[in-house]
């Protein structure tokens, strides 16, 4: 079927990382479970309790820790190294597309691999600010964010 498509696209959401280990948001163990979404995943969460926020994505950055790309994150990759143009867009923030090698994933929703600036246009890697409190901006001192879409 593959060989007559001109431009295969793929979509991918949390099923395609749940043998990898990371929890889907709804299903048993899910992430929002004994948590709401209001409280933690809105910028209205954030502003009201940016502290409570960050606390619930260093927990998910941390739980990543250890979790690697599984088989379909790497059949996915083999794809898009196989066709000119394929698309491959997720609406998972793990980055796992891009550790099993896919070269350029869409990702919808964001990457929780990325914090960026509530204020301006400043983005780095999350792991640099990880252990700060409440990390700032350094070009215009506003808070930084988990680079993720929020409800």
């Amino acid at each position: 079927m593959l060989q007559s498509c001109r431009k295969p696209a793929v979509l991918t959401g949390a099923g395609v990382s749940a043998e990898s280990g990371v929890p889907t948001f709804r299903g048993p163990d899910g992430l929002w479970e004994g948590r709401r979404v209001e409280d933690v995943a809105t910028p209205e969460a954030f502003r009201r309790d940016p502290r409570d926020v960050w606390n619930f994505y260093r927990w998910r950055v941390r739980n990543l820790g250890d979790v690697r790309p599984n088989p379909g994150h790497f059949a996915l990759a083999r794809l898009e190294a196989r066709y000119d143009w394929f698309r491959l867009i997720t609406q998972n923030v793990d980055g796992l597309h891009a550790a099993a090698g896919s070269k350029s994933p869409i990702e919808i929703h964001g990457t929780i691999r990325e914090v960026r600036c509530n204020a301006c246009e400043f983005r780095q890697d999350i792991v640099e600010v990880l252990d700060l409190d409440l990390p700032r901006c350094p070009e215009c001192d506003d808070l930084l964010r988990p680079a993720v879409v929020w409800f």
